[in-house]
């Protein structure tokens, strides 16, 4: 199939290209903006495939989301271009909306008229999906998963962009009879995260020996997924799930967030050890809550499970240690990342 990624130079976009052409005989077209948090450094290693091909594009801009469809003719559009950071929507939510919320309405019309320009099989086949978040279910108390029909309750600028992103793709599914997928996945860690989300920004700072900040107690509970096990869960919704249809993808692990920074903390003691061999985790340091943070979430991912078959392959544990070994070995990935930010704030030209 040729297989149309929006936002595929971010962190999960690029997992899924990757994966496609290294496992799959894919065609892949990657279309971003590349903004701050998207970088092509993170498709490198499968750039030189003939089977894939990138175009610089801004999903809000009609015309050049027009003539990519056209020129590429897709048989899936998955839609992962978005703004993401909970703390920036906070700051500034305007960006959110625009690329959230219109830039989604942007794939979606042209995604229709590209839809009803095929015929036969290619139109049977069509499918677009669109890639969203667990945030959009709001927050759990200590027990219960999200499903499928949990209600939406979204608490941030972030999830309420993405509420709105997955209410208009249900919405063309409904009124126009496009043929949509939707997935909401839990919290993604691995290779290639941006260094401003907690598992690659605590082991920036432990290495660079700064404060490790936890929010408040730290006892926030996410669901943590692998970003590798993520891409074949979206491999297996495009490939086989039902149309209309809303699969739950999480990875079995409900971690508290300082559950998290100690077990980096504690993989980095064994793998990197600090020079007075402290451990790390004397570095951990408590600051100001966020507003509005939710408490808790947690996929029940047994749809996909029993639907689709699939199944993390990473527990957190394993999947943990990978991800620091990683960025051990990778330094030269995200360490221009880090300094560009920190020039950036100082008000330094990068």
């Amino acid at each position: 199939m040729r297989i149309f990624v929006t936002g595929g130079a971010g962190f999960i976009g690029s997992a899924l290209v990757r994966h496609l052409i290294e496992n799959t005989t894919h065609e892949v077209l990657n279309f971003d903006k590349l903004t701050y948090a998207g970088t092509l450094s993170t498709v490198e290693r499968v750039a030189s495939s003939n089977r894939y091909r990138f175009v610089q594009g801004d999903i809000c801009d009609v015309e050049a989301v027009r003539a990519a469809i056209a020129e590429f003719r897709p048989d899936v559009i998955t839609h992962l271009a978005a703004e993401s950071h909970v703390d920036r929507s906070i700051d500034g939510p305007g960006a959110f909306i625009q690329t959230n919320v219109v830039g989604t309405y942007t794939m979606l019309a042209e995604a229709r008229g590209y839809w009803q320009s095929l015929g036969g099989a290619a139109k049977e086949a069509f499918r677009f999906h669109h890639i969203s978040t667990d945030e959009v279910y709001g927050s759990l108390g200590d027990t219960g998963l999200f499903t499928e029909d949990t209600p939406y309750d979204p608490r941030s600028p972030y999830s309420a962009s993405k509420a709105g992103s997955d209410h208009l793709v249900s919405a063309w599914g409904h009124t126009f009879g496009l043929p949509v997928l939707i997935t909401n996945c839990s919290n993604n860690y691995g290779p290639y995260h941006f260094p401003e989300k907690l598992v690659p920004l605590m082991i920036a700072k432990a290495l660079d020996g700064e404060p490790l900040p936890v929010y408040g107690k730290g006892d926030q509970v996410r669901d943590w997924l692998f970003v590798e096990d993520h891409v074949r869960a979206l491999q297996a919704v495009f490939e086989r799930g039902e149309l209309g249809r809303t699969y739950n993808v999480g990875g079995f692990n409900e971690k508290q967030n300082i559950e998290v920074v100690h077990t980096i903390c504690t993989i980095l003691d064994q793998l990197r050890p600090r020079t007075d061999r402290k451990p790390y985790a004397e570095q951990i340091t408590s600051v100001a809550d966020r507003p509005g943070h939710d408490k808790r979430y947690a996929i029940d991912a047994t749809r996909i499970e029993q639907e689709l078959g699939w199944r993390p392959q990473e527990t957190f544990e394993t999947g943990i240690e990978k991800t620091v070994r990683w960025y051990l070995d990778n330094e030269s990935w995200w360490r221009p990342i880090v300094e560009r930010g920190a020039a950036q704030r100082r008000g330094v030209a990068a």
